[in-house]
Protein backbone atom coordinates (compact mmCIF):
# COMPACT_ATOMS: atom_id res chain seq x y z
CA UNK A 1 0.00 0.00 0.00
CA UNK A 2 1.11 3.10 -1.33
CA UNK A 3 1.62 6.27 2.20
CA UNK A 4 -0.27 8.87 1.26
CA UNK A 5 0.57 12.55 1.36
CA UNK A 6 0.75 13.76 4.66
CA UNK A 7 3.15 16.31 4.93
CA UNK A 8 1.07 20.08 4.94
CA UNK A 9 3.56 22.24 7.01
CA UNK A 10 6.70 23.93 5.65
CA UNK A 11 9.60 24.24 8.60
CA UNK A 12 9.47 27.48 10.68
CA UNK A 13 12.66 28.69 9.30
CA UNK A 14 11.52 28.25 5.54
CA UNK A 15 8.36 30.40 6.51
CA UNK A 16 9.71 32.96 8.15
CA UNK A 17 12.98 33.64 5.40
CA UNK A 18 10.64 33.59 2.98
CA UNK A 19 9.64 36.92 2.30
CA UNK A 20 13.05 38.22 2.73
CA UNK A 21 13.64 35.65 -0.07
CA UNK A 22 10.54 37.08 -2.16
CA UNK A 23 12.04 40.48 -2.07
CA UNK A 24 15.37 39.17 -2.92
CA UNK A 25 13.94 37.52 -6.40
CA UNK A 26 11.90 40.42 -6.69
CA UNK A 27 14.83 42.56 -6.83
CA UNK A 28 16.61 40.31 -9.48
CA UNK A 29 18.96 38.84 -6.76
CA UNK A 30 19.52 35.06 -8.49
CA UNK A 31 18.88 32.47 -5.83
CA UNK A 32 20.32 29.26 -7.86
CA UNK A 33 16.74 27.45 -9.02
CA UNK A 34 14.89 29.63 -7.11
CA UNK A 35 12.36 31.59 -8.74
CA UNK A 36 8.78 33.56 -7.87
CA UNK A 37 5.74 31.91 -8.78
CA UNK A 38 2.43 33.05 -8.75
CA UNK A 39 -0.64 30.81 -8.32
CA UNK A 40 -4.35 31.93 -8.31
CA UNK A 41 -5.96 30.95 -5.01
CA UNK A 42 -7.75 28.29 -5.30
CA UNK A 43 -10.53 29.57 -3.14
CA UNK A 44 -9.96 33.23 -3.51
CA UNK A 45 -8.61 33.48 -7.06
CA UNK A 46 -6.76 36.14 -5.47
CA UNK A 47 -2.81 36.05 -7.14
CA UNK A 48 -0.34 34.21 -4.69
CA UNK A 49 2.98 34.35 -4.60
CA UNK A 50 5.72 32.01 -3.49
CA UNK A 51 9.31 31.52 -4.02
CA UNK A 52 9.71 27.93 -5.69
CA UNK A 53 12.72 26.09 -6.88
CA UNK A 54 12.75 24.54 -10.24
CA UNK A 55 14.70 22.10 -12.03
CA UNK A 56 15.51 22.71 -15.59
CA UNK A 57 16.64 18.96 -16.43
CA UNK A 58 17.36 17.96 -20.14
CA UNK A 59 14.93 20.58 -21.76
CA UNK A 60 12.25 20.26 -18.96
CA UNK A 61 11.09 21.74 -15.76
CA UNK A 62 10.02 20.51 -12.87
CA UNK A 63 9.00 21.97 -9.27
CA UNK A 64 8.74 19.70 -6.28
CA UNK A 65 6.08 20.34 -3.42
CA UNK A 66 9.22 19.55 -0.60
CA UNK A 67 7.01 20.05 1.69
CA UNK A 68 4.13 18.14 0.76
CA UNK A 69 0.61 19.20 0.72
CA UNK A 70 1.23 23.19 1.26
CA UNK A 71 -0.96 26.23 -0.22
CA UNK A 72 0.97 26.80 -3.01
CA UNK A 73 0.65 23.05 -4.33
CA UNK A 74 -3.26 23.18 -3.80
CA UNK A 75 -3.51 26.09 -5.35
CA UNK A 76 -1.19 24.82 -8.24
CA UNK A 77 -3.04 21.77 -8.64
CA UNK A 78 -6.49 23.56 -8.70
CA UNK A 79 -5.11 26.30 -11.08
CA UNK A 80 -3.36 24.27 -13.43
CA UNK A 81 -0.94 27.06 -14.26
CA UNK A 82 1.13 30.33 -12.63
CA UNK A 83 3.54 33.09 -13.95
CA UNK A 84 6.74 32.17 -13.15
CA UNK A 85 9.52 34.84 -12.90
CA UNK A 86 12.42 33.18 -14.73
CA UNK A 87 15.84 34.41 -16.23
CA UNK A 88 14.50 37.97 -16.32
CA UNK A 89 10.89 38.16 -17.55
CA UNK A 90 7.95 36.09 -16.34
CA UNK A 91 6.66 33.08 -18.08
CA UNK A 92 3.07 31.82 -17.95
CA UNK A 93 3.22 27.99 -17.72
CA UNK A 94 0.88 25.18 -17.46
CA UNK A 95 1.45 22.42 -14.92
CA UNK A 96 0.96 19.32 -14.85
CA UNK A 97 1.16 17.40 -12.17
CA UNK A 98 3.09 13.85 -12.72
CA UNK A 99 0.96 10.53 -11.34
CA UNK A 100 2.59 8.23 -8.62
CA UNK A 101 4.09 6.12 -11.48
CA UNK A 102 5.84 9.82 -12.73
CA UNK A 103 7.01 10.70 -9.63
CA UNK A 104 8.34 7.87 -8.69
CA UNK A 105 10.35 7.94 -11.72
CA UNK A 106 10.94 11.41 -11.21
CA UNK A 107 12.71 10.57 -7.70
CA UNK A 108 14.80 7.54 -8.65
CA UNK A 109 15.61 8.46 -11.83
CA UNK A 110 15.52 12.31 -12.75
CA UNK A 111 16.18 13.46 -9.76
CA UNK A 112 19.38 11.65 -8.63
CA UNK A 113 20.82 11.70 -12.41
CA UNK A 114 20.16 15.91 -12.56
CA UNK A 115 21.77 15.95 -9.21
CA UNK A 116 25.13 13.53 -9.61
CA UNK A 117 25.65 16.40 -12.88
CA UNK A 118 26.30 19.15 -9.94
CA UNK A 119 30.01 19.79 -8.91
CA UNK A 120 30.91 18.28 -5.89
CA UNK A 121 29.66 21.42 -3.47
CA UNK A 122 26.69 21.32 -4.76
CA UNK A 123 25.88 17.36 -4.18
CA UNK A 124 26.91 18.05 -0.66
CA UNK A 125 24.64 21.01 -0.87
CA UNK A 126 21.56 18.47 -2.06
CA UNK A 127 22.63 15.85 0.10
CA UNK A 128 22.34 18.28 3.38
CA UNK A 129 18.95 19.81 1.78
CA UNK A 130 16.79 16.57 1.30
CA UNK A 131 18.32 15.07 4.49
CA UNK A 132 16.74 17.96 5.87
CA UNK A 133 13.70 18.34 4.42
CA UNK A 134 13.32 14.59 3.66
CA UNK A 135 15.80 11.82 3.67
CA UNK A 136 12.86 9.70 1.43
CA UNK A 137 13.28 12.27 -1.63
CA UNK A 138 16.47 10.58 -2.58
CA UNK A 139 16.73 7.25 -0.72
CA UNK A 140 13.03 6.03 -1.22
CA UNK A 141 11.29 7.35 -4.61
CA UNK A 142 8.35 4.98 -3.43
CA UNK A 143 7.75 6.98 -0.30
CA UNK A 144 9.21 10.28 -1.86
CA UNK A 145 6.26 10.19 -4.80
CA UNK A 146 3.25 9.17 -2.07
CA UNK A 147 4.68 12.52 0.20
CA UNK A 148 5.92 14.90 -2.44
CA UNK A 149 3.77 15.78 -5.68
CA UNK A 150 5.96 16.83 -8.78
CA UNK A 151 5.02 19.19 -10.98
CA UNK A 152 5.93 19.69 -14.99
CA UNK A 153 5.93 23.08 -15.82
CA UNK A 154 5.63 24.06 -19.73
CA UNK A 155 4.72 26.84 -21.74
CA UNK A 156 1.09 27.79 -21.97
CA UNK A 157 -0.29 27.76 -25.02
CA UNK A 158 -0.63 30.92 -26.40
CA UNK A 159 1.89 32.56 -24.22
CA UNK A 160 3.25 34.46 -27.17
CA UNK A 161 0.15 36.44 -27.56
CA UNK A 162 -0.02 37.40 -23.82
CA UNK A 163 1.20 41.09 -22.68
CA UNK A 164 2.61 41.58 -19.45
CA UNK A 165 -0.70 43.33 -18.44
CA UNK A 166 -2.78 39.72 -18.87
CA UNK A 167 -0.60 38.20 -16.57
CA UNK A 168 -1.33 37.24 -12.97
CA UNK A 169 -0.26 40.52 -10.43
CA UNK A 170 2.18 39.53 -8.02
CA UNK A 171 1.22 39.69 -4.00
Amino acid sequence: MTPTRSLTRVPALIRYSNPITRALLRAGLPMGPNVLMTVRGRTSGEPRTAPVAVAEIDGRRYVIGAYGEVNWVKNLRAAGEADVRIHGGIEHVRATELDHDGAKAFFGKTLPGYIARFPWIGRAFARLLFGFVGPEVLNDPERAAATRPVFELSPAPGEADRSDADKLPSR
